[in-house]
């Protein structure tokens, strides 16, 4: 894969991408074959909305590798990488790519929900070490896992949950939920639903649009007449910039509260400028590996910039 430039990484990126460094500084304790290398297959979205990510999540175990001498238990390390387009049609298909062709001994991935739920039968059958960096999908760490499946990020449920939780408790009765329609933006849009359910307010409407559609004008356009408290919302990446301008643009932010979990605007809010301003947004539930003692140090050095 060509290299390209490194940007700045987004929070939530770190919040995963941090965590998988503490996770692979395990992988030496591993029982793994007798092969002179262990070879870690990384299947990651490079291309597309998610490829930041993709790039903060192979950067962290770069610095992690570099840290060992490129050695882990005094053996060397090679790396397979796989771009899977955060294409859920081809999840089962890349998967089983690294475990039965390459023959990895660890597998990375994903960031896309459905896309995980692809890689999810491949090492549940075969056995091999899972780590999730990014994903939220609920199932894999609930029906889904097993002992050899290791989450170092969240769950959907956890931050849309939270969000839902909070606003049910500053009196909010009737609001919507704006999303993907993907399995990300569905259950998170769930989980939103049953916190004000259960703060005694109404989940009035879902709205959504295929992932990775920026197309949020007739979504918003529906908003003034749902009779709203708030509005939630799930999106990342370059959808959360232009979905947070649109609110803004549409003479909604003045109107109608708009919420998100963390990385609605973590990574995003330089780019969305005023348009963010005003708004509230709920950190995620996860914390940075990176900040052991050297590890903001890494990120200052190697990416140039200083985390806040």
């Amino acid at each position: 894969m060509t290299s390209t430039p490194r940007s700045k990484p987004s929070r939530r990126s770190l919040l995963a991408t941090g965590a998988a460094l503490a996770a692979t500084a395990a992988w030496p304790r591993v029982a793994f074959g007798q092969r002179a290398k262990i070879k870690i297959g990384l299947m990651l979205p490079y291309s597309g909305v998610f490829a930041q990510i993709a790039e903060n999540i192979t950067f962290a175990v770069d610095i992690l590798l570099d840290e060992q001498g490129r050695r882990l238990g005094g053996r060397e390390v090679e790396i397979v990488k796989v771009d899977d387009e955060s294409n859920p049609a081809k999840g089962t298909e890349n998967a089983s790519r690294l475990v039965r062709r390459d023959e990895v001994d660890v597998l990375i991935g994903t960031v896309h929900s459905g896309v995980q739920m692809g890689i999810m039968p491949v090492v549940r059958e075969s056995g091999t070490l899972l780590i999730i960096p990014n994903s939220g999908n609920n199932g894999a760490t609930r029906e889904l896992c097993a002992p050899n499946i290791f989450r170092v990020s969240f769950t959907n449920w956890q931050p849309a949950y939270g969000m839902g939780k909070a606003l049910a408790g500053k009196g909010v009765k009737r609001a919507a939920f704006v999303t993907w329609d993907y399995a990300a933006g569905a259950e998170a849009a769930e989980a939103f639903g049953q916190a004000i359910a259960e703060g005694g307010g109404q989940l009035v409407q879902v709205l959504k649009l295929p992932f990775p559609d920026t197309s949020f004008q007739p979504l918003l356009a529906q908003i003034p007449g749902l009779g709203l408290d708030a509005v939630g919302a799930f999106f990342a990446s370059g959808g959360a910039v232009q979905f947070v301008k649109d609110y803004a643009a549409a003479g909604l932010k003045a109107r109608v509260p708009l919420c998100g979990v963390g990385f609605l605007t973590e990574g995003t809010l330089s780019e969305q400028g005023p348009a963010a301003w005003g708004g509230a947004r709920f950190p995620e539930t996860a914390h940075c590996a990176t900040d052991r003692k050297d590890g903001g140090r890494a990120w200052t050095e190697i990416m140039g910039w200083n985390r806040v």
